[in-house]
């Protein structure tokens, strides 16, 4: 294969995973305010097993978890094959979006509503009056504080999936694939749950600490379990890029993605 088609697949392959990186990463922020509960979603009742104090474990959790599982994926393949740097690029692209796209929201709520818009969904489809201006700012807004938070969460639990993943990688080297991958996304994501609870409601918030407690324990949980039942995926994903970039050029391509992240430690 030339030098230069093996460039072209290198970049594509770069671009198609960013974009399902970003893509996922943004809806996740755009339905996070949705809270839901896990347990009536399959048809049960909730848990309510006390935790911490006052606190009962319920899988109530924010709707921006369902799509994570594929940031992580996707964080964990842009690892491997475009190492540290490639993951802080696109860390520091998705924030900078994710920022213009709340902005973007914040001023399109500053824009006065139409009476036509007002007076023609005025009424949902019982007949119930409700202020659609109003749902309209419920839905695609969340509060400042949580805002800041999981982009401050998301940098950190970023850059600790890049430090544990290629240590493990140093490790294992080209073999277990899925204690890499696996193995650096429970770690980044114990330290996610908890940072976002942390600075959203406990430091700005006024949450008490067994109540962080309680709510990091169950999306860690649910994360825990995700990560671990996804790992096949991972697998999957290698033997499509493998066969895309021939099992020799994505090899060449994975060492040298190790041997730059190796240099140092961020």
């Amino acid at each position: 294969m030339s030098k230069s088609i093996l460039s072209d697949k290198k970049t594509n392959l770069f671009i198609i995973l960013s974009g399902i990186f970003i893509t996922n990463a943004l809806i996740a922020e755009l339905i996070g305010g949705k809270i839901f509960s896990v347990e009536k979603t399959l048809g049960y009742a909730p848990l309510d097993i006390p935790l911490f104090g006052d606190f009962v474990l319920q899988f109530n959790l924010t709707a921006g978890v369902v799509l994570w599982p594929v940031v992580f994926i996707t964080t964990d393949l842009i690892n491997e094959y475009f190492g540290k740097k490639g993951v802080r690029k696109i860390t520091f692209i998705t924030v900078g979006l994710i920022a213009y796209a709340f902005l973007a929201i914040y001023l399109a709520m500053k824009l006065a509503p139409a009476d036509f818009w007002l007076n023609v969904f005025a009424t949902d489809e019982n007949g119930a009056p409700f202020d659609i201006n109003y749902a309209f700012q419920q839905v695609l807004t969340q509060g400042l504080n949580i805002i800041f938070a999981s982009l401050v969460a998301f940098i950190i639990g970023q850059f600790v999936d890049v430090y544990v993943f290629h240590r493990l990688r140093k490790i294992t080297g080209k073999k277990k694939i899925w204690l890499r991958a696996t193995g650096s996304t429970l770690i980044s994501q114990l330290v996610d749950s908890f940072v976002v609870l942390v600075v959203a409601f406990f430091l700005l918030g006024g949450w008490s600490l067994s109540q962080v407690l309680a709510v990091g324990t169950t999306n860690y949980i649910y994360k825990f379990l995700i990560a671990v039942g996804l790992t096949p995926l991972i697998y999957v994903a290698h033997y499509f890029i493998d066969r895309y970039l021939g099992k020799e050029n994505a090899e060449k391509l994975m060492q040298e993605a190790s041997d730059e992240s190796g240099k140092s430690l961020f």
